[in-house]
């Protein structure tokens, strides 16, 4: 039998609460959520638990025989933990969530920045696609998100439930690499065929380039060779100079720099892009939420990358 202790928490406070949203909210999960994870309970222990049959929901004989266990289990976890900690919840770790991109190349100057304002700050980070990091948000299973700003509500992220505020301004750029008189191998200027270093069908950065050409006819010129959903990928393939790719500027600023990348098209080409922090609302483990007003009162050079 595998059962997770947040599980038995969450069916502790379904007994007492007879409901499934408050107990959701008591738990500081989303309501899908917390039903998952006691069918997940459920099929753990091998029976039925919960009578959904009535309102407000009751417990089937065999869910009133295990709320005894459950207490106990919870209980005696809890008073276990309590003289095991030494050091308060505030100062625990923080999980972040980012898009590949920003965990790669913005992160490490952001939160160095930050740290000049609040001190020392432990993180633990994961790099995943825009999706799967807003899915974990929505879980609750994160206290932070680093991702793009959606301007066009496609990530339907409910700004009461997931605030958010803005931590930088950055760009994506059409780069390749130069020819022998540093002139763009690719120009995206003239009549010849581009080879395209493309980012998936699901990538966010993608949507954001593909709106950009949507109506223009150099759309009809980008020749796609290579599809990845990470900006680093695109930007290794365009070091090999096999193609040009749009990628946002925080990625290439060495190589702009030193000349290794040009432009391949002016800045009427450039996708400007805003970098949020964003939270979950329900979830509130007291670090997260002590770092979130730190930040609410900090001078903006701080918050910026």
């Amino acid at each position: 039998m595998n059962l997770e202790t947040k599980w038995l928490e969450d069916f502790v406070a379904l007994a007492s609460t007879r409901s499934f949203s408050a107990s959701a909210r008591q738990r500081h999960v989303t309501q899908p959520a917390f039903s998952r994870r006691i069918r997940a309970l459920e099929q753990a222990v091998g029976t039925v638990l919960v009578d959904r049959s009535t309102t407000p929901i009751g417990l089937t004989p065999e869910g009133q025989l295990f709320l005894v266990t459950a207490r106990n289990l919870v209980e005696q976890l809890n008073e276990s933990l309590g003289h095991l900690r030494g050091l308060s919840i505030a100062n625990e770790a923080l999980d972040v969530v980012a898009a590949h991109s920003l965990a790669l190349d913005f992160y490490p100057r952001w939160i160095s920045r930050l740290q000049k304002g609040v001190g020392e700050l432990p993180t633990r980070l994961v790099a995943m696609n825009v999706g799967d990091a807003i899915h974990v948000l929505r879980e609750g299973n994160c206290d932070l998100m680093l991702g793009y700003h959606d301007p066009y509500a496609t990530m339907q992220l409910d700004g009461e439930i997931f605030p958010s505020f803005s931590i930088g301004n950055a760009k994506m750029i059409p780069v390749c690499l130069p020819d022998e008189t540093g002139q763009p191998l690719f120009p995206l200027a003239g009549n010849e065929p581009i080879p395209y270093l493309a980012y998936t069908q699901g990538a966010f950065l993608g949507r954001s380039v593909r709106i950009l050409l949507k109506n223009d006819p150099l759309r009809l010129r980008l020749k796609t060779i290579y599809e990845t959903a990470m900006a680093e990928g695109l930007k290794g393939m365009a070091l090999q100079g096999v193609g040009m790719a749009w990628i946002p500027d925080f990625c290439i600023r060495t190589e702009l720099d030193t000349g290794r990348f040009v432009r391949a098209g002016g800045e009427e080409w450039d996708i400007p892009l805003e970098v949020r922090l964003y939270r979950c609302s329900l979830v509130h483990k007291p670090g997260a939420e002590k770092l979130w007003n730190q930040m609410m009162t900090l001078p903006r050079d701080l918050l910026q990358a």
